[in-house]
């Protein structure tokens, strides 16, 4: 499900400060990374970083998003006119769909029913570039995501149907267990908080990825406290916002720095946490770090935390330095916010 709150606005991973990056005609920096009294600029060139030789697995949901905006003020049982759209969706679908643009080719791990939904979303996933080998089908329903939102982009209400891919549970898991799909080292493993948290704890302890990166964002606010299950263990790598941090901390934090030093503590291995326009924070054993997202006219939030994971992985996957892979992810956001990002599958 693509989230409510879009997680984090605008999310920002944590990373070690390099030497500053020399800027290449034509391009402007579009984020300062701030640790220890130190600045480093960071350049983008608008895209996914190019790593195809990259393993990466997308384990979660996968759907139709439907979306509606008007630019009329939103009342309870009001009728008004707006814009409808469907496109594909769900966390992990949209982190796949953005890694393809860098010419990945990452390997989806989600249910898809065999409804005439299902068989229209497995003939996009497919042509997109996505490999659909090791889907899970059946003939529940395919899940389905609908929000409402303003003018600003802003969601005013959503209801995410992820019944099917709930029910399925470790079901899904079935390919990392019987050897079908074998992990590389150094493979990344983007983990969606729609999953049940039977679910999630299994991840953890999934032989198969002891030697990938896990990369655990929650689906939203309302599914925050799921990523309970991932601290333990110290392996996960853990993106949420404020709002989602206090959630799991069950404690108000003044800022992104406070909840992400919290996170780390409280078992993470690493917290990348966002708060909206303000600093967002970036902990870990190796440091702390700050960045604040540049200032951009909102759209639509939907799927903009998914386009910053995606394109942060595929920038520090690829060899960019910490504070050119931020700019790109921070830049991706922003358009993504904006209005003009394609990452995110085709709208119909």
């Amino acid at each position: 499900m693509s989230p409510p709150m879009a997680r984090p606005r605008l999310w920002i991973y944590r990373a070690r400060l390099d030497k500053p990056s020399r800027k290449r005609k034509g391009q402007r920096p579009l984020a300062k990374l701030s640790a220890r009294g130190q600045t480093s600029e960071g350049e983008t060139d608008g895209s996914v970083s190019t790593l195809p030789s990259t393993q990466i697995l997308c384990i979660g949901a996968a759907l139709w998003d439907v979306i509606a905006q008007t630019e009329r003020p939103l009342k309870p049982g009001y009728d008004v006119p707006g814009r409808i759209r469907r496109r594909m969706g769900g966390v992990a679908l949209n982190v796949a769909l953005a890694l393809v643009a860098g010419g990945a080719r990452p390997s989806l791990l989600s249910y898809i029913g065999r409804d005439a939904e299902g068989e229209a979303l497995v003939a996009a996933i497919a042509a997109a570039g996505i490999d659909v080998g090791y889907l899970l089908r059946g003939a529940a329903p395919t899940d389905a995501y609908v929000a409402v939102e303003r003018a600003s982009g802003d969601v005013f209400v959503a209801v995410a149907d992820c019944a099917a891919l709930e029910r399925e549970g470790e079901a899904l898991l079935a390919p990392l267990r019987d050897g079908r799909l074998p992990v590389q080292p150094g493979s990344i493993a983007v983990i969606d908080g729609n999953l049940p948290e039977q679910v999630l704890r299994a991840l953890m302890d999934l032989p198969g990825l002891r030697a990938a990166t896990l990369a655990c964002v929650p689906a939203s606010p309302g599914k925050a406290l799921r990523l309970r299950a991932v601290l333990p263990g110290g392996r996960a790598m853990v993106y949420v916002n404020r709002r989602e941090a206090e959630l799991i901390a069950e404690t108000r934090f003044q800022s992104a720095e406070a909840a992400a030093k919290a996170l780390v503590a409280a078992g993470a291995a690493r917290a990348i946490v966002t708060d909206g326009p303000h600093a967002a924070a970036d902990n870990s054993a190796r440091g702390l770090w700050l960045a604040t997202p540049p200032k951009t006219l909102s759209v639509s939030t939907t799927g903009a935390g998914d386009v910053f994971l995606a394109h942060h992985l595929g920038a520090e996957a690829a060899g960019a330095t910490p504070a050119v892979a931020l700019s790109r992810a921070v830049a991706a956001a922003a358009r993504h916010v904006a209005g003009g990002a394609t990452e995110i599958g085709a709208p119909t």
